[in-house]
């Protein structure tokens, strides 16, 4: 078996990734159709906010399923087929179910405890829908995985290796994410959460992340060699369709600039992150307690201060704040219970 480095830039974008899952959550609060997605909105519309969030959606969460599918790669360097189906369900399938009974009933109360509803709680994933998608693409793809990994010589796994150490390479994963995205058609391209667009477009960067880090190290030197053209390119894709396009943007190309920004993100952090730190360290272990439990104080929050007459930025700010705090705070509190870290996916002590 080979001996597989730490890729300290994988950690960081995961929590990058959370970090701006978030930012934009908070966002979506202040937009005037926020309420028609299940969000508290704010008195005070920030509509400007939503520019950046604009081009932030479409590639915040396929960053986040390329970045798992690399992360199974990793685990299966040191783990069976059988093990990592274990491990994967203690981490991904434990809470998700926790959260379906526990997690996001809480915050629906607070959202229906707003409006002066009754509380009335059909159980579905929420926000947590992500965790679902990813426990069945391990459950499907994990075998193939396994496969290559454990023949590194075969015609299959060679092949894997040529085709991704080029910039043509690329042109695989580009061409089936653009045939994924005109073929559901999704209206709007962003619209993720359970919705067969969402599995389909999971389930592919799910696989491409796992190609990229098998490729090795010829791929990820290309990009890092090229980070410039993803970053222009993804810039002038998000600015063409901003200003002259608007809302005639065809699926494919949301779905290649998603691809580029990919890119741009895993080369930039390809070439910046190298080195362990003991922010990295802990922010790595906070971000998925943080992804489970944001919501919960995302509407406590908005509950709290969207009454204030304040200007809508520093409610925004406000709101952003005391997520964060109570995120962080809780966590502090799970970490050191031993019968709740698993209900959160973290290891037991």
């Amino acid at each position: 078996m080979q001996n597989i480095e730490r890729r300290y830039d994988i950690d960081w974008l995961r929590v990058i990734a959370i970090g701006l899952l978030v930012i934009y959550h908070v966002a979506i609060a202040f937009q005037p159709w926020g309420g028609m997605i299940g969000f508290i909105t704010a008195k005070n519309f920030w509509t400007d906010v939503w520019f950046p969030m604009s081009m932030l959606n479409i590639w915040r969460i396929p960053l986040l399923f390329y970045v798992s599918g690399m992360g199974v790669f990793f685990a299966l360097q040191r783990r069976t087929w059988s093990q990592l189906l274990v491990e994967r369900s203690q981490r991904i399938l434990v809470p998700f179910i926790f959260g379906i009974f526990v997690i996001v009933p809480f915050h629906m109360f607070i959202l229906q405890s707003h409006f002066k509803m009754n509380l009335n709680y059909v159980p579905n994933p929420g926000h947590l829908w992500f965790l679902g998608n990813i426990f069945a693409y391990v459950l499907l793809l994990s075998p193939l995985f396994f496969y290559l990994i454990k023949n590194p010589s075969s015609g299959i796994a060679i092949q894997f290796k040529k085709i991704f150490a080029t910039p043509l390479g690329l042109l695989i994963p580009a061409i089936v994410m653009m045939a994924e995205a005109e073929m559901l058609n999704p209206r709007p391209f962003e619209l993720y959460a359970m919705t067969w667009h969402g599995f389909f477009l999971g389930l592919f960067a799910f696989f491409f992340g796992f190609c990229f880090v098998y490729a090795g190290l010829p791929f990820r030197k290309m990009i890092e060699r090229w980070w410039f053209v993803w970053l222009i390119l993804a810039l002038a894709s998000f600015i063409y369709r901003s200003f002259f396009l608007k809302l005639a943007v065809s699926n494919w190309m949301l779905s290649l600039e998603s691809l580029l920004w990919v890119l741009s993100m895993l080369a930039m952090a390809g070439k910046l992150f190298h080195q362990p730190s003991k922010t990295l360290s802990y922010l790595s272990q906070a971000a998925y307690p943080i992804y489970i439990l944001h919501m919960i104080f995302l509407y406590e929050g908005s509950h709290l201060f969207f009454n204030l007459d304040l200007p809508a930025p520093v409610i925004f700010l406000m709101v952003l704040i005391f997520t964060l705090v109570g995120c962080f705070a809780t966590f502090e509190l799970i970490k050191r219970i031993t019968v709740l870290r698993p209900l959160f996916g973290l290891k037991k002590v």
